[in-house]
């Protein structure tokens, strides 16, 4: 069983947790930062990393339609089922329903108004709810994902 010298006391254990130039050197990159995004903020520096809006090319009105266990179901507005979110890999369906119903529920608007599937110019798919104003670009979700969408407008 292995011993631990006990018999040594730390010298000044609080005062060498975090060395007084490090706490120094954090409070200088925090106001930095904040200096840099006030400059920017004043000076009227355009936000480069704001998504520019494309016009939509195609779209297509659909119902998400989904029980109290997540699972959605996608219909065209004539009731016909066209995607399901327990189709193979197509799970992202059912999170964006949970999203657009929780928004609308937040604003005790009817949970069953249908949504614009968009493709805009760029190539970019939107998810564009008008009931509650809520617009959601598939960017940064991974391939099958937006293809889960994508594929709706085929």
């Amino acid at each position: 069983m292995p011993t631990f010298n006990q018999g040594i006391p730390m010298k000044h254990a609080a005062e060498e947790m975090v060395p007084r130039p490090l706490v120094y050197a954090m409070f200088a990159l925090m106001l930095g930062a904040v200096g840099l995004v006030g400059y920017a903020q004043l000076s009227g520096m355009p936000k480069v990393g704001v998504l520019a809006e494309a016009p939509i090319v195609q779209e297509r009105s659909v119902v998400l339609l989904g029980d109290r266990n997540g699972a959605y179901v996608v219909t065209d507005t004539t009731g016909t089922v066209i995607a399901a979110s327990s189709d193979e890999k197509s799970g992202f369906i059912g999170v964006v329903g949970m999203v657009i119903k929780r928004e609308r529920h937040t604003l005790g608007l009817a949970p069953d108004a249908p949504v614009r599937i968009a493709r805009r110019g760029n190539g970019n798919i939107s998810i564009i709810d008008d009931s509650s104003g809520l617009t959601v670009e598939l960017i940064g979700y991974g391939a099958d994902n937006v293809a889960a969408f994508g594929n709706l407008l085929n």
